[in-house]
């Protein structure tokens, strides 16, 4: 560019829509009758790489630079309109501030929340940003340039992360609240205390499992597949068989949690006494689902067979606790542990609702 225009030269894209535009239509009128500090106020928006607008004269006439179109969004092009009519949504909140900066005064604000509507539907937004006046060479004020970064992602970002640091909190007292529990249970039901550490390492390393798990989908939900392979790692061997069948479902935290300590019992119990302590022994655990948030059916079986002939336990310990009433209470559904002859039988069903909780 040059001449008239050469104050736009290396201004990019806008510096050729505010060369080629009718200015003659607007309050501004034609570039040829522009004030001096007009032109040398653009020459500097339109060479910054920070998102800048001019808002010009009593009716706020936006000129603005390259930078500063993402901020617009889909909104029709603004190039030469009132600031009333580009940012309509919100001009009764930044009005005061613009005309404040029209008299003289500059303003900064820092992360303001703005409803605004840039692609057909509101949304919220932050912006820091300083109006600051424009004068002439007699210190006239004949518009503001408004210097301007969204800050949506930063502010967003700091707001989920006090809601992480609060969900891990109360995370951390849920664990300990259940690791003191098994501790507790665990030493009573134990006959020794060797018994006792070497139980309590064991479900607690269940425990860890997990919650690694689940902390690949930052506690939300984790997979059910995953969570009863990380449970029965431990007791993989060569003597007996195990078959994991079902189709892809997520189960709630607790759940992935309670379903994880489960099947490490069952697979426990399985490896010192029933299916897997012998080379013909097999555990069959598959589940089934219906439609999700329905009240379908879901069920999961835990069966083992070819193992030795299989009795009933004499007592009741953390275990069989674990496995029947936290299971039933997790899942809100019902239980059934059949101690058969030929192999242990454990079913626990429920609806589809209570896997994933209606919103």
């Amino acid at each position: 560019m040059s001449g008239e225009y050469a104050f736009l030269d290396g201004g990019g894209e806008m510096a050729a829509a505010i060369r080629d535009h009718d200015w003659s239509s607007t309050p501004i009128g034609p570039i040829a009758a522009w004030p001096a500090a007009l032109k040398i106020a653009v020459g500097m928006m339109v060479g910054s790489h920070f998102p800048k607008c001019i808002f010009w004269g009593p009716d706020f006439i936006s000129i603005y630079n390259d930078a500063y179109k993402p901020l617009l969004g889909q909104k029709p092009p603004a190039l030469g309109l009132p600031f009333r009519d580009v940012w309509s949504e919100v001009w009764d909140e930044l009005r005061p501030i613009a005309e404040k900066a029209l008299a003289g005064e500059a303003t900064f604000a820092e992360d303001m929340p703005l409803l605004i509507d840039r692609y057909g539907h509101p949304e919220e937004a932050w912006f820091t940003f300083c109006y600051s006046p424009i004068r002439d060479e007699n210190g006239r004020v004949l518009g503001m340039i408004d210097t301007v970064m969204e800050t949506t992602g930063k502010v967003q970002a700091e707001r989920n992360g006090r809601l992480l640091n609060a969900e891990l909190a109360h995370r951390m007292k849920n664990t300990l609240a259940m690791i003191a529990a098994i501790a507790s249970q665990t030493f009573r039901s134990a006959e020794t205390l060797e018994e006792a550490q070497s139980i309590l390492s064991d479900r607690i390393a269940t425990l860890g499992e997990a919650h690694n798990i689940l902390t690949q989908s930052s506690w939300s939900s984790a997979p059910i597949r995953a969570v009863i392979e990380g449970a029965l790692a431990p007791h993989r061997s060569d003597i007996g068989m195990v078959r994991v069948e079902g189709p892809p479902l997520q189960l709630t935290a607790d759940q992935a949690m309670t379903l994880a300590l489960a099947a490490n019992e069952l697979a426990t119990n399985a490896v010192k006494y029933g299916a897997l302590s012998v080379e013909t022994g097999e555990v069959a655990i598959r589940w089934s689902v219906g439609r999700p948030q329905s009240e379908d059916a879901f069920r999961f079986e835990w069966i083992e067979s070819g193992g030795p002939p299989v009795t009933k336990p004499r007592r009741q310990g953390f275990g069989s606790r674990l496995v029947e009433r936290v299971m039933a209470q997790k899942f809100q559904g019902e239980v059934a542990l059949d101690y058969r002859p030929e192999g242990l039988r454990y079913v626990l069903t429920t609806t589809m609702d209570n896997i994933a909780p209606r919103e």
